[in-house]
């Protein structure tokens, strides 16, 4: 490469940078997410040098849209491993992610829909949260503090047309799941959920090996006890479902989460019959429980007010009770048939 050009390259990726924290630490939000310049091109989604993609082993549902995920940590600074925690990222730091359907499923070449960005910020005073909604041609995101609907079609892996409101969510809803003793904080990158292989554009790496590879994170314990894909039927059905509850609920539902007063604990961790649910008497559950006895009862999967609320649409019934307007289908046959194979009062 010419010194020189080599030389300028440098200079713009350093001044590329020294914006974004600049953006990251101002008082206020962007009106756009090309502001920020987190993105070599915005439109393509081509993040800059600094920007690194990850995914989580066990993803979020909402609404059966897919996600891309970003990371971005200042220069000569690393986010510190927290057992059984997101990483503890420093000041300056972002968490970024996109929202989109494929236009069909079946063949992902034929493109996507954007519609929304969400960004997590590190400033001196916590994190902050702010969501993007995408303009019509796709060029552009703006800032939506009071949040957005956005009705969207796409093809799904059988062929059939589906269709769904997409609600970009407002500033207070952000903390309806976002909360952990009463503060914004990120929800997936813990060291063991991101514990797995990613197709980078110049090789596979372990995320976590690359991330140190990066200098972005410290050091990490050697094993790690990490979630499984719950879509993978390969895995053991109790290692799917807790994976499952784990990552759409567990956040909520943990002794630092908004629904600790529940004591129902669905994070990965929880060894506890009862806090998982097993002959649980709901508390203060009101219509939610569907006048039944108990969150889990083992075999019983029709008399367990768990899978009733994965199950329900009703808005005052329904778990999670933000973050989606349909039933996902697949996770509920799964929680079914875990539940149906409990037997003798316990869990596997």
């Amino acid at each position: 490469m010419n010194r020189l050009f080599f030389i300028a390259s440098l200079l713009f990726i350093n001044n590329s940078n020294a914006v974004v924290d600049d953006i990251i630490l101002a008082d206020s939000f962007p009106e756009k997410l090309s502001e920020y310049e987190f993105f070599l091109d915005t439109k393509a989604q081509i993040p800059n040098d600094k920007v690194i993609p990850y995914e989580l082993i066990s993803s979020l549902f909402s609404d059966y849209s897919l996600k891309q995920r970003w990371v971005y940590v200042p220069s000569g600074l690393k986010a510190q491993y927290v057992r059984d925690e997101v990483f503890n990222f420093p000041v300056g730091s972002a968490l970024i992610k996109t929202f989109y359907y494929p236009v069909d499923e079946r063949d992902l070449s034929l493109g996507k829909k954007l519609l929304e960005t969400r960004v997590l910020l590190r400033k001196s005073s916590g994190w902050q949260a702010v969501s993007y909604a995408w303009n019509s041609d796709q060029s552009d995101a703006f800032k939506k503090v009071a949040g957005k609907t956005i009705p969207v079609d796409w093809i799904d892996s059988e062929g059939q047309l589906r269709a769904v409101r997409y609600r970009v969510p407002n500033v207070n809803q952000c903390k309806e799941c976002h909360a952990a003793n009463d503060k914004i904080t990120p929800i997936g990158p813990k060291a063991r959920n991101i514990n797995k292989e990613l197709n980078y554009s110049h090789g596979q790496y372990n995320q976590l090996a690359y991330w140190m590879d990066s200098e972005i994170i410290s050091e990490i314990p050697r094993r790690l006890e990490s979630p499984v894909d719950w879509s993978d039927y390969s895995q053991n059905i109790n290692a799917r479902a807790r994976s499952y509850l784990d990552i759409n609920c567990g956040h909520c539902h943990s002794s630092s989460g908004n629904a600790n007063s529940t004591g129902l604990f669905l994070h990965l961790r929880e060894a506890r019959n009862v806090n998982l649910g097993i002959y649980k008497k709901p508390v203060a559950t009101g219509r939610g429980s569907g006048g039944l006895k108990y969150s889990i009862v083992p075999g019983k999967p029709d008399q367990s007010i768990l899978l009733h609320r994965m199950e329900s649409m009703d808005p005052g019934v329904m778990m999670p009770e933000s973050g989606r307007s349909l039933s996902h289908d697949e996770a509920a046959e799964m929680i079914r048939d875990w539940i149906a194979q409990m037997a003798n009062g316990k869990s596997f």
